[in-house]
């Protein structure tokens, strides 16, 4: 049996047309990229209902439903990957900039919303540095971008790309890890 492809940007934007959200699929696959770096399980329960997003009460068509079940496990699998093979989910490289970028924008918005619907303690979890990373993502979360020089801006937008790709791979990892004994004594 061979693995699932991976979902792509343009296949979940397809899903995310069916069901009508009101978010970019760079959005969506940030929340479920920061609901379980969070510690967020999905159980039993929906994902867009994890998620607390509203599909205007259409009702999931199996074939979205099994994309949606599909990029939570694709997700979680590159974010634990020891490879580092994690990517965010955007539009391809010969996209425009501008729409590459506001989609990282939408990736770290919808990255630190699903964090916060992950779990209680999950900030608690971190480092200083998994915390100055939350911090980060927010500060790029609320960036727009202007743009001069194309080889400067794409660039940037790389530097950028890399430091949420490894952010992102440091929360989840912090937020994974066995909580630590209190004490310093091996027994």
């Amino acid at each position: 049996m061979t693995a699932p492809e991976s979902i792509g940007h343009d296949e979940l934007d397809e899903v995310m047309a069916h069901l009508r959200l009101a978010i970019r699929p760079s959005e969506l696959h940030g929340s479920v990229c920061g609901f379980l770096a969070g510690g967020g399980r999905l159980g039993r329960r929906p994902l867009l209902e994890m998620l607390h997003l509203d599909a205007g009460g259409i009702t999931v068509a199996p074939a979205d439903q099994a994309v949606l079940a599909q990029l939570v496990r694709q997700s979680e699998s590159e974010l634990a990957d020891p490879e580092l093979g994690f990517e965010p989910l955007l539009p391809a490289d010969d996209r425009p900039l501008p729409e590459r970028a506001d989609a990282l924008v939408d990736w770290c918005r919808g990255f630190l919303g699903g964090f916060g619907l992950g779990g209680p303690d999950a900030h608690n979890r971190l480092s200083d540095e998994g915390k100055e990373v939350l911090r980060d993502l927010g500060a790029i979360a609320s960036s727009s971008f202007d743009f001069g020089d194309e080889d400067e801006d794409e660039d940037a937008l790389i530097e950028v790309h890399e430091f949420v790709r490894v952010g992102a791979m440091l929360v989840f990892t912090e937020c994974h890890l066995p909580s630590q004994p209190s004490s310093d004594t091996l027994h």
